[in-house]
Parts: C-alpha cells; structure tokens; sequence
C-alpha cells in the first residue's frame, strides 16, 4: 500500500556507490529500497507491488547484469520505470528495453534526480533530454 511517496528500488553490488544513490533517492523526496544484485531486486519486486522505478547498474555478480535485469522488469512488471547506470560499458539505446533511461557513470546527481522526477511524473523518456 502507498504512503504518498513513490518508491524506488536501487539494484547496486558497490555498497558506498549503493548508499550514496540511496541518499540521492531520499533527498528528492522518494522512498528507498536497495538490493545488492538481480536476485535481491527480483525477490523484492515479487513481495511488494508498489516498486514506481528501478535503478541498477549494469555489472554485478549473481545470475543476471542489469541489462538482463531491465528486459525482465518490462517483462514482468511493465509500469516499472527504468533508470540504467554504468561506469564500465557505454550502452547503445537498443540494448535497453523501451522507456528506460541510461547514464554513464560518473553521473551528475541532479540529471540522474531530473530524469527520475521526469519518469515518474508520466512523461515519456523520448519527452526528456540528458
């Protein structure tokens, strides 16, 4: 059940990266879940049903990279908004499932706390620019 903020889930497996997105997500007035990898993250979308958006990295150990992880949320949950981070690989957008939003890392805070308003808001990913 909703409290009245939205609710984001941050899938990290760097605890400091992790911790300071979680900070991000708190200050621009939103809910914060985390997950340290795939697994977590999907086991926390099968007990709660009021998950808004999605933030993972693209690299992390267990059974699925986020991109994989990503394609499974639309797959599964398609009102989920997605937000696809990386330090290692620039993605091309096709890689990504539709209305996902990616950033390479280091990212600036306020684009990443602009594209998450944007999202969340109803506007579509094509209606914002990075």
């Amino acid at each position: 059940m909703k409290n009245g903020r939205q609710v984001v889930l941050i899938v990290e497996d760097d605890h400091l990266i992790r911790m300071s997105v979680v900070d991000l997500v708190l200050s621009a007035g939103y809910e914060a879940l985390e997950a340290g990898d795939a697994d977590e993250a999907i086991h926390i979308l099968e007990l709660r049903d009021n998950i808004d958006l999605v933030f993972t990295d693209v690299q992390m150990p267990g059974t699925m990279d986020g991109i994989k992880l990503a394609h499974y949320i639309r797959d599964r949950w398609p009102p989920v908004k997605l937000v696809v981070a990386s330090g290692a690989a620039i993605l091309e957008e096709s890689m990504l499932p539709d209305g996902s939003l990616f950033f390479p890392k280091p990212y600036k805070e306020l684009a990443i706390t602009e594209a998450m308003a944007h999202l969340l808001s109803g506007e579509s990913p094509s209606a914002y620019t990075i």
